[in-house]
């Protein structure tokens, strides 16, 4: 079946969610360290990349989508370093201060193009700022064609199942990103978008595809969702929806790095559902956009005229 990209110019998107910071730190290997068996790394080299729900929204603003981003972060350097580049990418951002929050920061080091060593730092935002940020949320729903709500378990969802009522109640589909093995907080999502690992913690372990629809699709019974979308890395994709199932296969692609592929796939299917798109369509392009991405290093996005071009690719 052929696709074709929708025109994407008046998606509006809402992303909230937990932003972080990715930092790299590139360096060359050449030695051991004589105080323990560990390579030493001379950093030649930082890179500073939005992560989390920031890397949802800079994906959906490549997609040529209007994006608004809506989170938490603390009065520092990171935060600070967010904002600007939420501006670089044309992203509205309503990033909500707290002075006792440290910005969540991921950083990787790496060594002859390999990850090393990865430090996190983070720490959960007060119930103050929440609120307010719940209050602006209620605001800004109601101009936009679709929510993404990119749970990484940092603690500014902490309101999601308000956050999920104010948005039914607008009428706008809710696509979730999710996280932990309680998935009742995300009951009634359009779409919910879980990997291979993170269903296994809410479902168990399956036996086969039969096995695994059946507990795919228990699930989405039993949290009311309009569809369950499950990431299965080199295996492709499965949508079960009330229509049934659908699988996609995984592109042959080199992998270069599976860091932030989740983000672009859950970004490219909130922009072409807001697009026109139905469900399998917009699974299809978020298929081929997780493509692209996995063949860069680190967080990255998928552009739209690199889409279009291998959906050219693809179709000669």
């Amino acid at each position: 079946m052929s696709l074709t990209l929708p025109d994407t110019r008046n998606a509006r998107i809402l992303v909230a969610g937990d932003v972080m910071l990715d930092r790299y730190w590139f360096g060359d290997v050449q030695r051991i360290s004589p105080e323990a068996p560990v390579p030493v790394v001379k950093i030649d080299r930082v890179e500073e990349r939005p992560g989390g729900a920031a890397n949802v929204a800079r994906n959906c603003a490549a997609l040529g989508a209007k994006v608004s981003l809506l989170s938490v972060v603390g009065a520092d350097d990171a935060g600070r370093t967010l904002r600007a580049q939420m501006k670089a990418a044309h992203i509205f951002a309503s990033l909500h201060e707290d002075p006792q929050l440290d910005t969540t920061i991921k950083l990787r080091v790496i060594g002859r193009q390999q990850q090393l060593l990865r430090i996190d730092f983070e720490s959960a935002p007060a119930r103050e700022v929440l609120c307010a940020k719940l209050d602006e949320f209620a605001r800004r729903v109601k101009d936009v064609d679709v929510v993404i709500l990119s749970d990484y378990g940092k603690g500014a969802l902490a309101d999601i199942r308000d956050m999920m009522d104010i948005a039914r109640a607008a009428g706008k589909p809710v696509l979730v990103d999710p996280k932990g093995d309680d998935y009742t907080r995300y009951a009634g999502a359009t779409l919910l978008k879980p990997n291979r690992s993170e269903l296994r913690e809410v479902v168990g372990s399956w036996a086969d595809d039969d096995d695994l629809a059946r507990r795919a699709t228990a699930l989405r019974d039993e949290l009311g969702l309009g569809a369950l979308l499950l990431t299965r890395s080199d295996a492709g994709m499965s949508l079960y929806s009330a229509d049934g199932v659908v699988h996609e296969s995984a592109l042959a692609r080199e992998v270069y790095d599976v860091s932030g592929a989740g983000d672009t796939v859950i970004a490219t299917m909130a922009v072409m559902m807001a697009s026109g798109c139905s469900q399998v369509d917009a699974m299809r392009l978020a298929n081929r956009a997780a493509g692209i991405v996995v063949g860069k290093l680190g967080t990255a996005v998928c552009a739209l005229d690199e889409l279009a071009a291998d959906l050219r690719h693809g179709a000669a």
